[in-house]
């Protein structure tokens, strides 16, 4: 097979060098009679799957562990699949380019509920039956973790173990069952009843769903006793301690982010209602700035990188970011490595902080006012201010920034017409801001963009009860939007509501929607989160066959004493706490800053007790 794919199908395909793995510091390793075969999967393309941290973590954490080889596996373009499938290869790993089901376990890591038709088609290119059911002993155990797992029952079909959390504890300790379990002769299921009992590893197979005549679900439980009715996400205590790789493999071409990710802090408590990563994340613990710059040094010495982007969720809420960034700064500046910050918030932004950052590149600044109004930003507990925007645009213009980009989100609760033409509004006053700026210190071109995705109510969140706005009613928005912005000067870009429409039906769905899935992908559903690939009709067709509505899924507001599919998981926020957080959207309430005063977010009472701050 490798032959064959060396010599007759990669010189055919576009980019083949993103096939052939030996990137410098990807790891190759003799295989023995015990060795444990890890496939860590990535439902995209390489360019795209090569820049995911989680990645770059676990594929170095399992390598270290004698008798544990994890290669990459990663979704084949469109042209290489076809001629896999015409010459019969089945899907292979990057670093032996052997078949996926010789190997002990595939790992995929839900990213994004568009690539979970993905997951089907690399099954099924690597030769592994699609339902967990139908698999033996002779067959790899299908695991999926990541933010998309803390809902994941619509591919509970699919996959035989599930990891809830953060994976470098819990992966080892599904490891070191599995090796007893390899010595005995157990059948499959001994081996998932051996590690149901794991803190963050829920096994779908060994849990039953019941619903009413309105669909909604009556009870979900485990088939047996031996089995937790709850089960509790895993968290790191001290990141200073956790495994951190200190070298990367370098692909030989471009990828989305292609630079040194330096992890500043996990968790955020900023507590904005429709994120789902501030809530599940949950609590934030930072590393120290010692064990980041060492971190730093290491994979900039063994990588060759010349870029270090510093990387969290609100990573300008490091209580040492400062001093993090000029020591960084002094250390790299003759170097040639700049350092970069992914995500900004108004109220903290600091011009001199990102002045000392892009001295040695300056890019676009991007802000995130995520609504038009100061009413709605405070449904949506954004906590910044129309002040605090200008003040942060009028200080990057007079420092000579030109290209700003601002993101919004249409279709919240509560929306008006009047929060749309305030989108409007905030663009043309950045614009007004730049003409204010003495002519000699702004920049000479300007170039402001407005972004708008569509809302989609995640699971985990105050507004996971909240109904999606129809298709129709986010086209409407997109077009009011498009008419009020008349500038030359602002651009305006927005979101396929199509795609939003099925994010929000498998973000919230149940394990009844694995059969649309499998459906979809065989009206040749795949790459949905790909404009020029997303087949909508198809999808549709999907649901219609299997006699499911999907507006029961996007559309329909449930009540707070609705059974939800993820009830199950113990994320460390309180149901409570989510409930009282929709309650306060609604009345426009702002809840503070978790700093500034604890919020009881129920994160204090988990996993045996949490302090969030010393004053907490």
């Amino acid at each position: 097979m490798k032959s064959k794919l060396m010599n007759k199908i990669l010189p055919t395909v576009k980019n083949p060098i993103q096939y052939i793995g030996k990137e410098l510091n990807s790891v190759h390793k003799e295989i023995k009679s015990d060795t444990i075969r890890y496939a860590f999967a990535f439902p995209d393309i390489y360019e795209i799957g090569m820049s995911h941290l989680g990645m770059k973590i676990l594929y170095h954490l399992l390598n270290e562990q004698e008798d544990i080889y994890c290669e990459r596996v990663f979704a084949p373009m469109v042209d290489m699949e076809e001629k896999m499938r015409r010459e019969n290869i089945p899907l292979f790993a990057w670093e032996t380019m052997d078949a996926i089901t010789h190997f002990d376990f595939i790992g995929f890591t839900l990213q994004y509920e568009m690539s979970y038709s993905n997951i089907i088609n690399m099954l099924d290119l690597g030769e592994v039956p699609l339902l967990a059911a139908e698999r033996t002993k002779e067959h790899p155990f299908v695991m999926v973790g990541g933010p998309c797992a803390y809902n994941p029952e619509p591919l509970a079909d699919f996959v035989d173990i599930v990891i809830l959390g953060e994976a470098e504890e819990v992966i080892l300790e599904v490891m070191e069952a599995y090796r007893k379990w390899k010595k005995s002769e157990g059948s499959r299921k001994d081996f998932l009843h051996s590690i149901a009992s794991i803190t963050g590893v829920y096994i779908p197979a060994f849990y039953q769903v019941e619903y009413d005549e309105e669909g909604k679900i009556t009870s979900f439980q485990p088939i047996s006793s031996a089995y937790p009715s709850t089960v509790q996400k895993r968290i790191i205590k001290d990141l200073d301690k956790t495994y951190y790789p200190d070298k990367v493999v370098v692909p030989y071409t471009n990828i989305v982010h292609d630079r040194i990710m330096l992890e500043l802090f996990r968790g955020c408590t900023r507590g904005c209602r429709f994120c789902q990563a501030g809530m599940i994340y949950r609590p934030v613990r930072e590393k120290t700035p010692e064990t980041l710059k060492s971190i730093a040094e290491k994979l900039v010495k063994n990588t060759g990188y010349e870029d270090i982007s510093l990387a969290s969720l609100s990573t300008s809420d490091y209580t040492q970011l400062v001093p993090l960034v000029k020591n960084l700064m002094e250390e790299y500046k003759d170097k040639g490595v700049g350092l970069s910050l992914p995500s900004l918030r108004i109220d903290s932004f600091s011009i001199k902080l990102a002045e000392e950052i892009q001295k040695v590149r300056k890019t676009g600044l991007t802000f995130a006012p995520e609504a038009g109004t100061q009413k709605l930003r405070n449904v949506i507990n954004k906590g910044v201010t129309e002040e605090n925007l200008m003040e942060a645009t009028r200080q990057a213009f007079e420092a000579g920034w030109g290209t700003i980009k601002l993101y919004f989100m249409i279709g919240l609760p509560t929306e008006t017409n009047e929060d749309i033409e305030g989108i409007g509004d905030l663009g043309k006053k950045v614009v007004q801001q730049y003409f204010q700026v003495e002519k000699e210190k702004r920049n000479k071109a300007l170039r402001v963009t407005v972004s708008t995705s569509s809302f989609v109510p995640k699971p985990f969140t105050p507004f996971q009860w909240e109904p999606q706005n129809t298709m129709e009613e986010l086209k409407e928005k997109q077009q009011y939007l498009k008419n009020i912005i008349r500038d030359r000067k602002i651009s305006y870009s927005w979101h396929e509501p199509k795609i939003s429409f099925l994010e929000a039906i498998f973000a919230r769905g149940d394990r009844r929607l694995g059969k649309v899935l499998l459906k979809a992908w065989e009206k040749g559903c795949k790459f949905d989160g790909w404009d020029e690939h997303f087949k909508f009709n198809s999808w549709m067709e999907a649901f219609e066959e299997c006699h499911i509505d999907p507006s029961f899924y996007a559309h329909r507001k449930r009540e707070y004493e609705e059974k939800l599919p993820w009830d199950f998981i113990d994320i460390g926020v309180s149901k409570s706490f989510l409930i009282r957080e929709h309650k306060n959207a609604l009345k426009e309430r702002v809840t503070p800053f978790c700093r500034e005063n604890c919020v009881n977010c129920g994160v204090e009472n988990f996993d045996g007790g949490w302090t969030c701050y010393v004053d907490c």
